[in-house]
């Protein structure tokens, strides 16, 4: 009789075990690898080798390996020119054959050569870079019908989601890794000065990988690998990559023409809220941006912020720190208008801001000084707000900023960026002022100068 039950209860527990195995997920490593095999046969085609060529001109000099020497014979010996080749990769966007990669990878490039998965070569062409944000968007030449990749809306992207991050790394052909997204919004760390916002994955990246493809599991691009921490120069499982929706505005502009990427300016300087901050000012939890300084002309100035307002969300995407509100507002594009929520003496309120390109009044009015200039060949420009933007300039900057300072002005210690303050203590607000302050001078002359946060005095005699 037992026998009979346990054969009955067995019949009955049949159906339920052979339903569970078919809504099981993978149980072991070797199954989640092959789920991915569809996904990558279908992105890869769109993942393509870069290979740059640069001239740059180089000095050699006996004294060039001498500790002691090199510093004194710097300008010492022969110029010569020398070919330099980079490798990186670079992603399909479009079907006529929008590429996009990072602008490292293709800087100053005299002759760059793009290879598809296939075999296929194509030349390249930049239509648009830019430094600080890394990236560069390039057109293949004479391409037909070219695969592509789709963008995802990056703000959707969630920490802990499945990628895949496809290049070239090390130049041993194409290669595909996998991890997940480890972290979001990191800001500032991933390419040096440059003031960014990236997706961090834990997906293996090298160099090469430059420009590669960060995916999600559907195969739709999340963003563009710019970058890795690590000590020894392999991946140590910490990954930046540009977000895709900062790709689709470089995309956007390229084929509206522009060469230099532009960014919305907002006039406006600010810090993180941190604890102390906001239980001064009553918020319930730390976070947003503290509107330290707004210049004249600045476009939040116009809508109605203030010095010590708390800018808590661009676009219902928050905000902590300027490097985010950077690029929330570069997301948004010139020409849009941003929904800004504001906080302000324990009320909040959400405020239509527009976008505009920083203005360029006054006339930047650029000179080159002549022969009859105590500085001939210096290059000067007024300060204005698209000045400031251009060359990281504080937002109550005011003189002549030197764009190139010459055979002379280099003499005398001047340098690209520096502002001229004053000359023989008479303030300088234009390029003009120094045209005129140097015509025909002779003498002793006394001329103060801003560089960075540093102001100094100069002296020279003619």
């Amino acid at each position: 009789m037992a026998r009979i039950l346990l054969a009955v209860l067995c019949l009955a527990l049949l159906p339920l075990q052979t339903g569970a195995q078919q809504a099981r997920v993978p149980q072991s490593r070797a199954e989640v690898q092959l789920s991915f095999v569809p996904l990558v046969k279908e992105a890869t085609p769109a993942v393509v080798n870069i290979y740059a060529r640069r001239v740059v001109k180089e000095r050699t000099s006996p004294f060039m390996n001498d500790p002691f020497f090199q510093g004194l014979f710097r300008d010492f010996g022969t110029v010569r020119p020398r070919v330099q080749n980079s490798l990186g990769s670079g992603v399909i966007l479009s079907e006529d054959g929008i590429v996009v990669s990072n602008y490292h990878v293709v800087a100053q490039a005299t002759d760059i050569r793009v290879v598809l998965n296939d075999r296929r070569e194509f030349d390249a062409k930049v239509l648009l870079s830019d430094e600080e944000s890394d990236l560069a968007v390039l057109r293949l030449e004479k391409a037909g019908k070219m695969p592509f990749l789709n963008l995802r809306d990056s703000d959707s992207v969630e920490v802990g989601e499945l990628t895949l991050a496809i290049g070239n790394p090390f130049g041993v052909g194409q290669t595909v890794s996998s991890g997940i997204v480890s972290g979001l919004a990191r800001s500032g760390t991933a390419t040096g000065s440059a003031r960014g916002y990236f997706i961090q994955t834990d997906a293996p990246i090298n160099p090469g990988n430059s420009g590669g493809a960060l995916i999600d599991t559907q195969g739709r691009l999340i963003g563009i690998n710019t970058s890795i921490l690590t000590r020894s120069g392999g991946s140590n499982g910490i990954g930046f990559a540009i977000p895709a929706n900062l790709v689709a505005q470089f995309v956007d502009q390229a084929r509206e023409g522009n060469q230099n990427f532009e960014r919305p300016w907002a006039g406006m300087s600010g810090q993180p809220v941190d604890a102390d901050i906001a239980a001064s000012l009553g918020l319930g939890r730390p976070g947003g941006m503290l509107i330290s300084q707004l210049h004249p002309l600045s476009p939040f100035g116009d809508a109605g912020f203030e010095a010590g307002d708390v800018v808590l969300a661009v676009d219902d995407e928050p905000v902590n720190t300027p490097a985010e509100m950077l690029f929330r507002l570069s997301v948004t594009g010139i020409g849009e208008t941003a929904t800004i929520e504001r906080f302000r003496r324990g009320k909040r309120r959400e405020v239509d801001v527009k976008m505009i390109a920083a203005p360029d009044t006054p006339p930047r009015d650029t000179r080159v000084l002549d022969g009859n200039s105590a500085l001939p060949g210096l290059r000067i420009s007024t300060v204005n707000p698209a000045v400031i933007g251009e060359y990281g300039l504080p937002l109550s900057a005011q003189g002549a900023l030197v764009e190139e300072p010459g055979q002379y002005g280099a003499r005398i210690g001047l340098r690209k960026g520096d502002v001229i303050l004053e000359i023989n203590a008479t303030q300088i607000a234009t390029s003009n002022d120094v045209t005129r302050a140097l015509r025909d001078r002779v003498g002793m002359v006394s001329m103060a100068v801003q560089r960075g946060a540093e102001r100094f005095v100069t002296r020279f005699r003619l």
